[in-house]
């Protein structure tokens, strides 16, 4: 047998790619793009242990911003189909949780060179067709922060697997770092890719094996992830994709006496419910789950007297309206002082009437479509209500339409109510409500700021006083657990800004670091003593 102590790979953040005009990398991705866009229509199975299994049932993909356009269907499973994916899992779970760490690492290795290499286009052109994103958000997220976490995570295990205990002179301490005893529940959004991915991959790394759901906005870029894996070797099994409803999935999943985890990114509202009803089932199970969630956010901007306009105006452009908003982390309320508040609203109106706006084909649109036309109504109904309004007024954006594509015109309010309903709730689109504070009352708007929200997930300060930032830092430790200065509060890089927030964001956990492979491991101590004593009595009884 092998003995030799691995070394794996040190990794590096994969660079992005610029995609500037006339470039190698442009001509590729708008070529794939266009043959993804124009191919016959494809059937997206569910994958279930070694099958690839389909149904009388098959779901419209369309692009978001092209919505009668049909790129394919995917094929709409019952609980039969998720007890079959469990039971797989659990057929496959030994042999994959007995399999030497260094091979599952170099599943996970290979994976990220195939992204990185032969499959780079396609799933950057899949994410942009079927999640209406632009080349450069579709490139840091389905590509870059994707190969980062398959890379990063194979480093994080050999940390957590060289944590060893001290000891003693005549014993031998050791850790083993367990799989979970069970199955792991991996329930995936539409608004990252590289989320999706993750999400399953990370639990199977450490020896897990996985139910995954996908989003079903999501099922498009879902399939070239399953793709990718199986040509990495990723045994059957390990990784089985369902495409049920969630409530098909739960009712199945929450009752099943070895659901040993839940590894979800999705609404506070579905998170909530799932830990009740894992609550509910707790006698079921034959070990307590884990749970593992990243949830909404109500992303913060405070600026000081202090700040410099450009920069403020700057990250509420694209901090808010990247990716049409549909980020957790993505700004969506900000506060200004007074004596530099209109100067950075003026810019910031004038960023939103010079963005474009239209399909990804058109690698000059800033906004694409939101994703479906149930998000398209309710953030048109935060719209509406708005402009009814006599404590806020829209002064950029508030238009929508629907006819070929999910688009609504990025928005900004101006509101004199600091509780005001957009200040307040999470609206996951092009939205941005601002409240101006008086320029002298920076501690008293950070309070304000810290109660506002149910949320903690992403924040950030802008000011030139160090001591300012201090006292931002201080007030608002509790506010976000992703907290920038002199930043937009968006763009966490795997490796470096390990990614997660609390109170009503999630479980903290943060995504891209050891602190998330951790929960997918269960600890067994052992200790071995070499010379065994032979007589019960103890010095003190002479």
């Amino acid at each position: 047998m092998p003995n030799a102590i691995y070394k794996v790979p040190v990794p590096a953040n994969e660079p992005v790619k610029a995609y500037a005009p006339n470039s190698a990398e442009r001509t590729s991705l708008l070529a794939k793009y266009k043959e993804l866009y124009s191919q016959a229509h494809i059937d997206v199975p569910m994958y279930i242990g070694s099958e690839e299994v389909r149904t009388g049932d098959k779901r419209k993909m369309s692009p978001p911003h092209d919505h009668q356009h049909v790129l394919g269907f995917y094929n709409y499973g019952e609980a039969k189909h998720v007890t079959e994916a469990i039971n797989a899992a659990l057929a496959a779970r030994q042999a994959w949780a007995d399999l030497p760490w260094e091979h599952r690492a170099a599943v996970f290795l290979k994976a990220a060179d195939l992204l990185a290499g032969p499959y780079r286009d396609k799933m950057n052109a899949a994410t942009m067709l079927a999640q209406s994103k632009n080349s450069m958000q579709a490139e840091i997220d389905a590509a870059c922060e994707l190969i980062d976490f398959f890379r990063f995570n194979v480093a994080y295990a050999q940390q957590i697997y060289h944590d060893q205990p001290g000891s003693n002179p005549g014993m031998w301490n050791r850790l083993e770092y367990r799989p979970l005893e069970g199955f792991i529940f991996a329930l995936t959004p539409f608004n990252f890719t590289s989320i999706a991915a993750n999400l399953s991959a990370a639990p199977a790394l450490m020896g897990n094996v996985v139910v995954w759901k996908p989003a079903e906005t999501q099922i498009y870029s879902a399939q070239i992830i399953m793709e990718i894996f199986k040509e990495a070797g990723l045994p059957d099994g390990v990784i089985n994709m369902i495409t049920v409803s969630g409530q098909t999935a739960g009712d199945v999943i929450f009752k099943h006496p070895d659901f040993a985890g839940i590894h979800f990114t999705g609404s506070t509202g579905v998170f909530k419910n799932i830990w009740k009803e894992i609550g509910k089932n707790i006698d079921l199970y034959k070990s307590y789950p884990r749970v593992v969630g990243e949830t909404g956010g109500k992303d913060f901007i405070i600026a000081h007297k202090s700040s410099v306009p450009a920069q403020v105006a700057t990250a509420i452009s694209r901090g808010a309206f990247e990716f049409q908003g549909q980020k957790c982390s993505a700004a969506s309320r900000a506060y200004l002082p007074s004596n530099i508040a209109q100067e950075i609203i003026d810019r910031v109106v004038a960023d939103v009437k010079s963005f474009k706006m239209g399909s990804p084909e058109d690698f000059g649109n800033f906004i694409n479509a939101v994703i479906s036309e149930k998000a398209f109504d309710k953030i048109a109904e935060f719209i509406d209500y708005a402009k009814k309004r006599d404590d806020a007024k829209i002064v950029a954006g508030g238009t929508y339409d629907k006819s070929k594509g999910y688009f609504i015109e990025p928005t900004v309010i101006v509101t004199t109510n600091p509780n005001f309903r957009t200040m307040c709730e999470e609206i996951f689109g092009p939205v941005m409500t601002i409240y101006v504070y008086e320029a002298d009352k920076f501690e008293e708007a950070l309070e304000l700021l810290d109660k506002t929200s149910e949320y903690a997930l992403t924040g950030a300060v802008y000011s030139q006083d160090r001591y300012a930032i201090n006292l931002a830092s201080k007030k608002l430790e509790n506010s976000a657990g992703n907290f920038y200065i002199n930043d937009k509060p968006t763009g966490a890089v795997v490796g470096q800004q390990p990614f997660g927030g609390a109170r009503a964001s999630g479980t903290n956990d943060k995504a891209g670091s050891y602190l998330n492979l951790i929960r997918w491991v269960s600890a067994r101590t052992i200790k071995e003593t070499f010379v065994s004593p032979t007589d019960y009595r103890y010095p003190f009884l002479g």
